[in-house]
């Protein structure tokens, strides 16, 4: 974690009982906490990012939507392809 910011966060008690609970059952380890919070914070940024998207895009055009991702992934390809990396 590059540079970290300290939040102050309240959950019910039951909800902590049940994190901690899942965290030792794997072996909990300091820190644990903190990644499944970050880990869990990211997966819903990502998911509310690609419902913005999905409802911006509802009324466009399939073939359209299609053309522009196959554009976007050759230019892709074609750098990954051409720095070696795979």
């Amino acid at each position: 974690m590059a540079e970290a910011a300290r939040w102050s966060l309240k959950v019910s008690r039951e909800t902590d009982i049940a994190l901690r609970t899942l965290l030792a059952s794997r072996g909990g380890k300091k820190g644990d906490l903190s990644r499944f919070v970050e880990d869990a914070v990211n997966r819903e940024v990502l998911r509310e990012t690609v419902r913005d998207i999905q409802a911006r895009n509802l009324d466009a055009d399939a073939d359209e939507l299609e053309r522009l991702i196959g554009e976007e992934v050759g230019v892709v390809r074609a750098s990954r392809d051409s720095t070696g990396r795979h």
